[in-house]
C-alpha cells in the first residue's frame, strides 16, 4: 500500500515561559543566561519545609493567553502536583493543573497546505512550573544540575489532534508564536528554550474513523527540526506497519544530525503521573470584573493589525500577512515607517532583503541587531539620493554585522552617492566608447541593452552612480 493511503495525525503540547520577572512560587529571578544555580532558593529547590506562594502576574498571563486564543475562562481553577522522578526536578513532582485548568475549549485559525481556512482546536491551556536543566559533560561521561529555570513560569497549551501535515503543524506553532508575542506573555525566543513543543504523531488509513497509536518527541524548538521530524516519524510508522509491525506509544528523542527518531521511554498516560491536588496551594477563583479587564486591555492581535496596514496603510494582503506573522518584523516596520515616511518602502525593504538575510543566516526576527530608527534612517538617505538602493544593500548588510547609524555606515565607506552630472555624463561616455555592440544593439530595437550599459557604469562607479541620471544620460545619447 502506498503512502498516499495513509493520514497522519498531529497534536502539539507547546511550553511557553511567560514574561514574568520572578517565578511562578517564590521571587527569585527569571532572567535567562545567569551562573548555573544562582536564581535559585530553597522553594524552586525543593527544599523540606519551604511552602510555594502563586504569583499574580502567571495567572494574567495565562488568562490573557487563553482569550487571545478564544477560550473559555475557568472562574475556578486549582493547582496539582503531577508526580515523577527525574534529576531536573528537584521536589520529584511538578506543580501543574490537571482536571481544572485555567482556560480551557479554544482555537486558532490557520490556512491548511491549500490554503484555506482551517480551525485548530485547543484542548486547554493551564499554568505550571518549569524544570531544572542537566547539562551533560560528553567527556567526562557525567551530568550537572542547573536550576535556575526550575520554578520559571509556563503556559502549556494542547491542542487537538487536528493537524494533518508538518505544513499545517508549523503553521500553527508560528500562529500561537505569533499571538504569545503580540500579548506580550511570552518572548517566545525558541533558541533560548522560551517556546518548546512535544510533538505528538499517528498515522492511519485515510477513511479510518479511530486514530493510530502516536508516539511523541519531546522538547523540541526549531520550526525546520519539528517539521523534518514529523515528516520522518509519519514514514517511519508507515513502513513500519507495511511490513506487518504494531507502532508502540512511547517518548522519542529526535536526533537533528543523523534525521532520526531515537526511544527514551514508553510513553506515560495521565494516570501513571498520580496527580493529586496540592495542600499548599489555594485554589484560583476568578471573578468576571478580573476577567473583563484583562479582555478590554488585550493589546493589538496580528489579525486586527493585518487589517490596519490594509485599510490605513494600503499594503498588500499579502505583504500585511507576511509582516504580522511576527510582533517584531511587525514592530520593526511601524517604527521604520515612522522615521521614513513611507508604508510601502519600508515593508519591501523588511519582506525582501532583511527576510532574505534572515533566511540565510538562520536567524529569527527577535535576533535582528539593528533598531527601527537605524532602517528608517537608510530608507531616508535612499530617498534623499544620498545613496542608491544597491548601496541601500550594502549598508543593510553592514547593519546585520555592525550595526551603527547608517550615515556614519556611508560616509566611513565612502558610500556617498554620485550625483553630479559632469561626473556621470565622463562615466556614460566612457561606457559607450567601450560597448560599441551595445549602441548597435539598441538602435536596432534590443531594450535589454540599455540595462547592461547602466549595469557596466553602475560597475564602474561601484554602484554610487545616480541610477535615475544614468539612465536619462544614456537614452540621450544613444538616441543622438
Amino acid at each position: 500500500m502506498a503512502r498516499d493511503d495513509y493520514e497522519v495525525v498531529i497534536g502539539l503540547e507547546v511550553h511557553a515561559e511567560l514574561s514574568t520577572k520572578t517565578k511562578i512560587f517564590c521571587s527569585c529571578s527569571t532572567e535567562f543566561g545567569g551562573a548555573p544555580n544562582t536564581h535559585c532558593c530553597p522553594v524552586c529547590m525543593g527544599m523540606p519545609g519551604a511552602l510555594p506562594v502563586l504569583n499574580e502576574k502567571v495567572v494574567e498571563y495565562g488568562v490573557k493567553a487563553g482569550l487571545a486564543t478564544n477560550c473559555e475562562i475557568s472562574r475556578n481553577s486549582k493547582s496539582d502536583r503531577k508526580n515523577y522522578f527525574y534529576p531536573d526536578t528537584p521536589k520529584a513532582y511538578q506543580i501543574s493543573q490537571y482536571d481544572k485548568p485555567l482556560c480551557e475549549n479554544g482555537f486558532v485559525e490557520i490556512e491548511d497546505d491549500e490554503g484555506n481556512p482551517k480551525t485548530i482546536r485547543l484542548l486547554r491551556i493551564h499554568i505550571e512550573d518549569d524544570a531544572g536543566k542537566l547539562n551533560h559533560d560528553e567527556f567526562g561521561g557525567g551530568s550537572l544540575v542547573d536550576l535556575n529555570r526550575a520554578g520559571v513560569p509556563l503556559i502549556e497549551s494542547v491542542s487537538m489532534p487536528d493537524m494533518r501535515s508538518a505544513g499545517e503543524a508549523e503553521r500553527y506553532l508560528r500562529k500561537l508564536k505569533s499571538i504569545f508575542e503580540y500579548i506580550e506573555v511570552s518572548d517566545c525566543k525558541m533558541q533560548e528554550g522560551s517556546l518548546r513543543a512535544d510533538v505528538n504523531v499517528s498515522v492511519r488509513k485515510k477513511g479510518a474513523t479511530e486514530f493510530g497509536t502516536r508516539t511523541e518527541m519531546k522538547n523540541m524548538s526549531s520550526f525546520r527540526s519539528i517539521v523534518r521530524a514529523i515528516e520522518y516519524e509519519s514514514n517511519r510508522q508507515i513502513d513500519l506497519i507495511e511490513e506487518g509491525g504494531v507502532v508502540e506509544q512511547e517518548s522519542l528523542r529526535w536526533d537533528d544530525v543523523s534525521g532520526r527518531t531515537f526511544p527514551m521511554r514508553s510513553k506515560e498516560d495521565a494516570e501513571d503521573y498520580r496527580y493529586f491536588p496540592d495542600p499548599d496551594l489555594v485554589a484560583i477563583r476568578l471573578s468576571d470584573e478580573y476577567i473583563e479587564n484583562i479582555k478590554k486591555n488585550l493589546p493589538e492581535l496580528p489579525e486586527s493589525r493585518k487589517q490596519r496596514y490594509m485599510s490605513e496603510l494600503g499594503l498588500s494582503e499579502k505583504d500585511a500577512r507576511l509582516i504580522t506573522a511576527s510582533k517584531y518584523l511587525s514592530d520593526l516596520f511601524e517604527g521604520t515607517k515612522n522615521v521614513c515616511g513611507n508604508a510601502k518602502l519600508s515593508a519591501n525593504w523588511i519582506l525582501s532583503d532583511i527576510s532574505r538575510i534572515l533566511n540565510e543566516k538562520e536567524m529569527e526576527p527577535d535576533q535582528i541587531p539593528f533598531t527601527a530608527e537605524q532602517l528608517g534612517k537608510m530608507i531616508v538617505l535612499i530617498e534623499k539620493g544620498t545613496i542608491s538602493s544597491a548601496i541601500g544593500k550594502k549598508v543593510l548588510t553592514e547593519l546585520f554585522e555592525n550595526p551603527n547609524d547608517p550615515e556614519e555606515i556611508v560616509k566611513a565607506n565612502g558610500w556617498i552617492q554620485i550625483s553630479d552630472e559632469s561626473a556621470i555624463k565622463e562615466v556614460v561616455m566612457q561606457v559607450l566608447e567601450a560597448n560599441p555592440q551595445s549602441i548597435a544593439d539598441f538602435k536596432a530595437g534590443k531594450d535589454k541593452a540599455l540595462g547592461f550599459l547602466v549595469g557596466q557604469a553602475m560597475k564602474a562607479t561601484k554602484g554610487k552612480a545616480n541610477p535615475q541620471m544614468l539612465n536619462k544620460m544614456f537614452i540621450e545619447e544613444l538616441n543622438k
